[in-house]
């Protein structure tokens, strides 16, 4: 046991000597946001940090978005969305029976008029029923597919010029405080 502890401080020591003088990089704010700020004026990490942190608030109040509430949103729009495409599909279905039904009603009576044969022409009614009434409510399905697509794309489009505001706020600040800022 003792041979395992003199060999393993000596190790640890050495580690945590070598972690403090090489910190692991981490994001700052700006990079988080897609933003980039390069120091113009020399401004130290911990510097650039609280000036980062400033800017965001600053920014958050003066366009009224908070970028990070804007993504949750944005994924919320997202599920949503998909929601609406996939309930279109699903009122499609059952649509061939009802209009087999209906196509089946409708026969039987033309049928009845024309040959005194009801049961033929509600056959024939059933099947033309059938098919058109698959071909309407794949037809409704996919416009309302596309309706929810479009509103969808609509929502998202607002979002990110939402967030683009935030950007250019956020900029603006940091630039005042002697940064080059690109996003």
């Amino acid at each position: 046991m003792k041979k395992y502890l003199v060999l393993v401080v000596p190790f640890l020591f050495f580690m945590s000597s070598a972690v403090a003088q090489n910190p692991p990089s981490g994001k700052t704010l700006a990079s988080t946001l897609n933003v980039y700020a390069f120091p113009q004026k020399g401004q130290a990490a911990d510097q650039q940090s609280k000036d980062e942190a400033s800017c965001y608030d600053w920014a958050v109040q003066n366009s009224g978005n908070d970028p990070f509430e804007l993504q949750k949103q944005s994924t919320s729009q997202t599920e949503q969305t998909e929601q609406a495409k996939a309930s279109a599909q699903q009122s499609s279905k059952g649509s061939g029976l009802r209009g087999a039904a209906g196509g089946a009603a409708a026969g039987a009576v033309i049928g009845k008029i024309a040959s005194d044969d009801a049961g033929g022409g509600a056959a024939y009614g059933a099947a033309a029923g059938a098919v058109g009434g698959r071909l309407k409510g794949r037809r409704s399905a996919q416009q309302a597919a596309s309706q929810a697509e479009q509103q969808g794309q609509s929502q998202q489009q607002g979002t990110q010029e939402q967030i683009n505001n935030f950007k250019k706020a956020f900029s603006v600040c940091l630039e005042g405080k002697g940064y080059l800022v690109k996003y």
